[in-house]
């Protein structure tokens, strides 16, 4: 398991997560969630910022908590700045990482959504939106590959079982999604996975 002692960011350090984050902003069709991978390849793999266990606590965490889902996001650029040197550092991260993946997604929106509903009746607008389906569920698809093979247990078997089953019933079943997450915090409270 990799330690991440104080990693000291510089300035550029800081401009180049900002500047990373802006980047995945246009292409987080799915919510910011669906690029994950390519966060966890720069944040992890390649900078080294975080541990395996910084991240993927930082999604549990947000994943589990009321609010957003895009507050994983807050906690990537926390536990970075924390790594960083202490409580400025987390707070310039949590600024750093929020602005980047919320300045140009947002705008875009706004700009986007008022032409999209004023044009809905044209064939490719429909034609666009039904096409961004494959791309959106691809990318959960690769985001949920990257959580569960990081999964460090001797009964991996049963994670993937447990994955399995819940995409089932989701797909088949009109029960909230809720229930599963408090399925699967029982199973995981219990030691069962």
């Amino acid at each position: 398991m990799m330690q991440i002692s104080q990693i000291g960011l510089q300035f550029t350090d800081w401009l180049q997560l900002f500047g990373h984050f802006l980047m995945l902003s246009m292409l987080s069709v799915g919510g910011a969630i669906s690029t994950l991978p390519e966060m966890h390849r720069f944040l992890v793999v390649q900078q080294h910022w975080l541990t395996e266990a910084q991240f993927n606590a930082s999604v549990a965490i947000a994943q589990a908590s009321p609010g957003p889902n895009i507050l994983f996001i807050a906690l990537f650029g926390w536990n970075i700045g924390m790594n960083s040197g202490g409580m400025l550092p987390a707070f310039i991260g949590v600024v750093a990482s929020m602005s980047g993946i919320l300045l140009p997604s947002t705008t875009f929106t706004f700009l986007a959504s008022g032409w999209l509903h004023q044009y809905r009746h044209l064939l490719v607008v429909r034609a666009f939106k039904q096409g961004l389906a494959p791309i959106v569920i691809a990318l959960l698809l690769s985001t949920g590959w990257i959580m569960a093979s990081s999964v460090q247990s001797e009964h991996v078997w049963l994670h993937w079982l447990v994955t399995g089953i819940s995409a089932i019933v989701v797909w088949k079943t009109r029960l909230p999604i809720l229930w599963l997450l408090a399925a699967g915090a029982a199973l995981g409270w219990f030691g069962f996975i």
